[in-house]
């Protein structure tokens, strides 16, 4: 196979996706020519700022948006913008065409005549389509232009959502077909998939078919909007917006148009029935009620007659809107409390009440609907769990789900409820295989339909899931698991909420760096989580400050510390991969480690201050520590020390892995950003290798830190009055600022002195200790283990 090098991408069609496609192929270091039409009757000799107006609109548009498309706004020096009349010939200089614009063929195909002219050939050339068939764009087009044509549908925001669909036609050359899955997963971070070309692909079809049937059910069983919501979000496994939001998100006019699709171009559908659109939405497309982009959909924001900000639902019998309820059902109260989405899953399938037949009725039209489409839109079953988890945000997919109800006990039951089930299935289970996925030596496998066997998931080995590594259990607490990983590398685990470290925590990382130092190359720290780690557990903080039991705060203090202190000098490597949050002690964790391989999508930062402490566990220290080192002669001692200050008491938290880096949180040169979020701990556990490889030597403790003392303090000082002058701090901010500024200025020294690592963390530990005996600290911890907010008091 050739290889082929990606340098610079074209991007044609500025809309909505197509100015966060270039985005996100910035952001992973490319240069980017992003081009859309020049506007209507504008003069051939017009400048370009005129001609260019449309697509730096839109640029400035997505990088003004919420979240923002951009790891770091650096990234946008490298998108360079320009028009189809002036700049189509620039694509000549280009390794890879996307075409994105309106969902109309005819125009799809106007713009390939141009691309034609100039692409020069080899080039890859892809579509974003989401709707209209890939190989019917193909038509008409030169034969190297067919070869190497493809669909590449982007999920929306692409820098959030990770499925990448690869659509081929007849005519692809399966070598373009290999590239783009490949590089979709190791470069732009991608969960691809590989589809046929059949309506909606896979996804689309999936998820649009979930949502029609949810509304179906929701119809025979009577239930309303709110009630829905309940039912279809965090307590499935899926996202927060569950169904009713997440078509107000997406478009209604989207949602119609795609279900539309699927009841027109698919005649063989066996659930055809349930893409017909109600009445009451048919009307709410004529009302222009499309949801978010039109301001109302099936909810409202408005304002109460107090002023406050209110949410309305809509009431799909009257098309009224009207204040939210909070749905009670038995079942859901009795599964809430359980924390594994297995076991809760069984739970709500065997409820007794409303809720309970909902989501049988909701299951067995899934398992029936998915059953059915393999293989006519893919002939692997693991593609269409894939799609649905990186494009619709499931936890789990729809294959696995009917795996943890059982399939044999669920195929009964739905044949018993009247819903048919493929026939492969049955066969499945006559051949006594009685789940679609297993796991062997840390493998995990797949059936496979038409060997009538299982498969190892193809490119499984650049991907490790912990859990899948249980039957290889080294040790285990009740927060926490050690495992074997293969390669004499051990990976420890928690699954505490939110990722939150305590106490058994703390020693789940002191017992995995002995059994590591024992006899094993090295540690990963990593978990599968949602989240990393939100930071230690401020619960425990809390219950024992309002008791004043402050000799225990000080032990889980010294604890903290020196667990941070381990993971620094051992005598084996510590790589840990986060992910998601990885705040406070999840951050501090990271400052201590040999090596740290963040997800690009991971949001670290030191946060302490909005509970009203500093970080106690070695990160005011670490800051101090690296501020010291960052100092360079000429240059004032005070401002990378009033830099790291900064960062501290404004709480600040890096949107990306990227950021971080800017933050001084991960070090250039050390710490590497995994784009794709599923390949870290893979990569952890390599680095581990790694650093063992080239003879790991154990770091020796610091004791030439060099603290300015009085010097910063005073300028620290009158930076915080400041601040409180101009109504940016309130005075509890002020406290806590000044006991931050003492620690970080190493006491009130008479002149600046290089201190140990043990003097700084005395002091933080001091500080800390010192801050929760004040009242308005235990209003901010308890304001945010109450409702999740931080409170400036």
């Amino acid at each position: 196979m050739q290889k082929r090098i990606i340098k610079k991408v074209a991007v044609l069609g500025s809309g909505v996706m197509g100015s966060r496609i270039a985005c996100h192929f910035a952001g992973i270091g490319l240069q980017v020519l992003l081009l859309d039409i020049a506007p209507k009757d504008i003069a051939a000799d017009a400048k370009p700022a005129e001609k260019n107006k449309i697509v730096n609109d839109a640029l400035a548009a997505a990088i003004k948006s919420n979240p923002s498309p951009v790891y770091n706004k650096e990234v946008v020096k490298k998108i360079k913008t320009g028009n189809f009349t002036d700049n189509m010939k620039d694509i000549a200089g280009c390794d890879w065409i996307i075409e994105v614009v309106v969902e109309r063929l005819d125009i799809k195909q106007s713009v390939f005549t141009e691309v034609e002219k100039y692409r020069k050939p080899g080039t890859l050339i892809t579509s974003n389509t989401s709707g209209i068939p890939i190989h019917m764009m193909a038509e008409g087009r030169s034969d190297d232009f067919k070869k190497h044509f493809c669909g590449t549908h982007f999920f929306n925001p692409p820098r959030y959502l990770r499925l990448l669909e690869i659509i081929p036609t007849p005519f692809t050359d399966p070598e373009v077909v290999d590239f783009l899955m490949h590089y979709g997963d190791l470069y732009l971070g991608k969960t691809t998939v590989l589809c046929k070309d059949t309506p909606a692909f896979i996804a689309n079809r999936i998820g649009v078919f979930g949502m029609m049937a949810i509304m179906n059910t929701m119809e025979k069983l009577q239930l309303n909007i709110d009630e829905i919501e309940a039912l279809t979000g965090p307590v499935i496994g899926r996202p927060k917006s569950a169904t009713f939001r997440t078509a107000d998100v997406v478009g209604i006019d989207t949602l119609v148009k795609v279900a539309k699709g699927v009841a027109d171009n698919c005649p063989g559908d066996e659930a055809k029935a349930i893409f017909a659109i109600p009445t009451w939405l048919n009307k709410m497309i004529e009302n222009n009620w499309l949801g978010d982009k039109t301001g109302q959909g099936f909810f409202k924001k408005t304002k109460s007659s107090t002023g406050e900000k209110e949410i309305l639902t809509l009431n799909l019998q009257t098309l009224e809107y009207g204040p939210r309820q909070k749905p009670k059902f038995a079942t859901l109260e009795t599964a809430k409390p359980i924390d594994d989405l297995k076991t809760r899953l069984k739970a709500l399938y065997a409820g007794t009440d409303k809720a309970g037949e909902f989501y049988r009725q909701f299951h067995y039209n899934l398992f029936s609907y998915i059953s059915h489409r393999i293989p006519e839109i893919s002939d692997e079953l693991y593609r269409v769990d894939d799609g649905m988890m990186a494009g619709f945000g499931w936890e789990i997919g729809a294959f696995e789900s009917w795996d943890t109800l059982g399939v044999a006990k669920t195929t009964e039951a739905m044949k018993a409820a009247g819903y048919k089930v493929a026939a492969w299935v049955e066969e499945m289970l006559a051949a006594g295989n009685t789940s679609f996925y297993k796991v062997e030596n840390g493998k995990r496998l797949c059936y496979d339909v038409s060997s009538k066997s299982y498969k190892p998931i193809p490119g499984g080995d650049a991907f490790i899931v912990m859990k899948n590594f249980e039957h290889q259990t080294i040790w285990k607490n009740s927060a926490c698991r050690t495992y074997h990983l293969g390669d004499d590398v051990l990976g420890l685990e928690w699954y505490t909420k939110m990722g939150s470290i305590g106490g058994e925590v703390l020693e789940g990382i002191q017992k995995s760096i002995s059994l590591a130092e024992e006899k094993y190359k090295g540690l990963v720290i990593a978990n599968d989580g949602a989240n990393f780690s939100a930071g230690a557990n401020v619960g425990m903080i809390f219950m024992l400050a309002i008791e004043q039991d402050y000799d225990e705060i000080d032990m889980a203090i010294r604890m903290f510390q020196s667990t941070m202190m381990r993971v620094r000098y051992s005598g084996i490597p510590v790589v840990l991969a986060p992910h998601g949050l990885a705040l406070g002690g999840g951050c501090e964790i990271c400052l201590h480690a040999d090596k740290v391989i963040p997800a690009a999508e991971t949001y670290t930062g030191l946060v302490e201050v909005g509970i009203g402490v500093i970080p106690g566990g070695g990160g005011t220290k670490e800051f101090v520590l690296r501020a010291a080192d960052e100092m360079h002669d000429g240059e004032v001692d005070t401002l990378t020390l009033q830099n790291r200050f900064l960062t501290i008491a404004t709480a600040k938290v890096g949107t990306s892995a990227f950021e971080a880096f800017d933050l001084g949180i991960y070090r250039e040169g050390k710490d590497v950003v995994s784009i794709n979020q599923g390949r870290r701990i893979a990569e952890a556990k390599q680095s581990v290798i790694e650093l063992y490889d080239d003879g790991y030597v154990m770091p020796v403790q610091r004791n030439d830190i060099k603290v300015l003392g009085r010097s910063a303090l005073g300028a620290m000082h009158a930076g915080i009055n400041g601040m409180w002058r101009a109504n940016y701090a309130t005075d509890h901010d002020v406290t806590v600022a000044k006991k931050l500024a003492y620690v970080m200025c190493g006491g009130d020294l008479s002149e600046q002195q290089l201190v140990s690592e043990q003097y700084l963390l005395d002091l933080e530990r001091e500080a800390f200790l010192s801050l929760t005996g004040e009242k308005k600290t235990l209003e901010r911890i308890q304001s945010v283990l109450k409702s999740g907010k931080p409170l400036r008091n």
